[in-house]
């Protein structure tokens, strides 16, 4: 009997729950929605989000909540996963997904608040020029001709930007084309 004991004292919330406690626990560990969880439970969705609120105060539902969130396994790298998408979106012109993969990544590796970060000035222009990677070259040429800056026009007034061998325009801020560039991420 003593070696039972621990077991049941670890798991005595699963006594003390119902079918639909236990539902909802599980459901709230997915959903992080109590209304969702309460609904997805069984409870009537005219008194989901009350029972939701209820539930979330119950000192044995939140002891269960934790015990699952502790006990979730998952097999998939989520930064790997995230950096898949990021290489997708950027590969294939999907500025906003990318922009947003970049965004995951920032919070999945502890960057919680733009206000918090500090960075040096290599790793600033090296998320720049990620992004204005992602943005394409089209895109940049038309965000710096809306800046004030004198560079354009200098050009202006000396015919224009050099165009090299390839009938490319050279750059005038000697950004480093797509395929030399290393994203930060």
């Amino acid at each position: 009997m003593l070696s039972l004991l621990p077991y049941c004292l670890m798991d005595w919330y699963l006594i003390m729950l119902n079918d639909k406690q236990e539902k909802f626990s599980q459901a709230y560990v997915l959903h992080r929605n109590a209304t969702e969880a309460a609904r997805t439970a069984g409870y009537a969705r005219a008194s989901a989000a009350t029972q939701g609120y209820r539930l979330l105060q119950l000192d044995e539902i939140q002891e269960r909540i934790n015990t699952l969130e502790q006990e979730l396994e998952t097999n998939v790298d989520v930064i790997s996963e995230i950096e898949k998408q990021y290489e997708y979106a950027k590969a294939n012109g999907h500025t906003n997904s990318a922009i947003k993969a970049l965004e995951l990544l920032s919070r999945v590796r502890g960057a919680t608040s733009d206000l918090n970060t500090t960075m040096d000035e290599e790793t600033l222009e090296s998320a720049i020029i990620g992004c204005l990677n992602v943005l394409g070259e089209e895109k940049v040429y038309d965000l710096i001709s809306k800046c004030d800056f004198d560079i354009i026009e200098e050009e202006e007034e000396n015919g224009g930007p050099e165009i090299n061998e390839e009938g490319g325009v050279e750059e005038a801020l000697d950004l480093p084309q797509p395929e030399e560039a290393t994203s930060p991420v």
